[in-house]
C-alpha cells in the first residue's frame, strides 16, 4: 500500500496544494488554464485530486506506528 501512497496518491495532492497556492497568491487556476474553465475534464481533475488527498490523509492515519 506505501507504493499508492508514494507514486500516486501524493503526488495528486501536491498537484492540488501548488494549484491552490497559484489561486491564492496570483488568482491563477492552473487546472482551469489547462483544461478550461468548468469543463468535464476539469471537473474530473479536482475530484481526482480531492479523492486522492482525503485517502491519503486516511492513509497517512491507518500507518502510523502505535507506540
Amino acid at each position: 500500500m506505501r507504493g499508492l501512497t508514494d507514486y500516486v496518491l501524493a503526488p495528486l495532492t501536491f498537484i492540488g496544494a501548488i494549484n491552490w497556492g497559484l489561486i491564492g497568491i496570483f488568482g491563477f487556476d492552473l487546472v482551469a488554464w489547462l483544461f478550461g474553465p468548468a469543463t468535464l475534464v476539469s471537473n474530473i481533475v479536482y475530484a481526482i485530486i480531492g479523492v486522492a488527498a482525503v485517502i491519503w490523509l486516511i492513509m497517512m492515519f491507518i500507518d502510523k506506528p502505535i507506540r
